[in-house]
């Protein structure tokens, strides 16, 4: 008899704009159980999805679920590099654009079935400025209109949309100087 994969879903209960108490009666429902063990935890404050998944890593636990959004992912993503443990998506955070680009279905019994058919996949990350991410990174405008998103408390596109034009009006560009394997060039951003 074959053992049983081991699973950490780490669940964000402030990322997106909906409670994840369904997605957690939902893994019950629909997880496949003859070939996952499973445990549930939530985080508690900003880097604690990280610390729970290199735990995970150092216990040899074979998927980490990401229950949230793309900081959710980055967090976990960082702690698993060069790792044996995979991560896995539950999409729902507010843009999802990770997921998206997986083609990882947004609702979540679509996503647990993903995880059901047990498919690994290999994927790329970047650093900049010395931290490892899976998703989109911004620079420039795009990155203090997510900071700004990220301090206002609310959630969703309305008000994702409401910071990009309140700050349209204010924004100052900078310079950044950007490294790759061709040379270095320095744009105004």
């Amino acid at each position: 008899m074959e053992t049983k994969k081991r699973i950490t879903f780490v669940v964000n209960p402030i990322s997106g704009t909906h409670g994840k108490e369904f997605i957690i009666r939902l893994i019950e429902k629909e997880l496949n159980h003859s070939i996952y063990d499973y445990s549930i935890r939530k985080t508690e404050y900003a880097g604690h999805a990280s610390e729970i998944a290199a735990q995970a890593a150092a216990e040899h636990t074979d998927i980490v679920v990401a229950i949230g959004g793309d900081g959710t992912i980055n967090e976990i993503g960082r702690a698993l590099i060069h790792t044996n443990t995979a991560m896995g998506i539950i999409p729902c955070g507010s843009g999802n654009g990770l997921a998206r680009h997986l083609h990882i279905p947004m609702e979540p019994k679509g996503a647990i079935n993903v995880l059901n058919a047990g498919n690994v996949k290999t994927i790329d990350y970047g650093i900049i400025d010395n931290h490892p991410f899976f998703c989109t990174c911004g620079v420039g405008f795009d990155a203090f209109v997510s900071l700004k998103f990220a301090d206002s408390g609310k959630r969703g596109l309305l008000t994702y949309l409401e910071n990009t034009l309140h700050e349209s009006l204010t924004y100052e560009p900078e310079t950044y100087e950007i490294e790759n394997s061709t040379g270095t060039v320095r744009y105004k951003a």
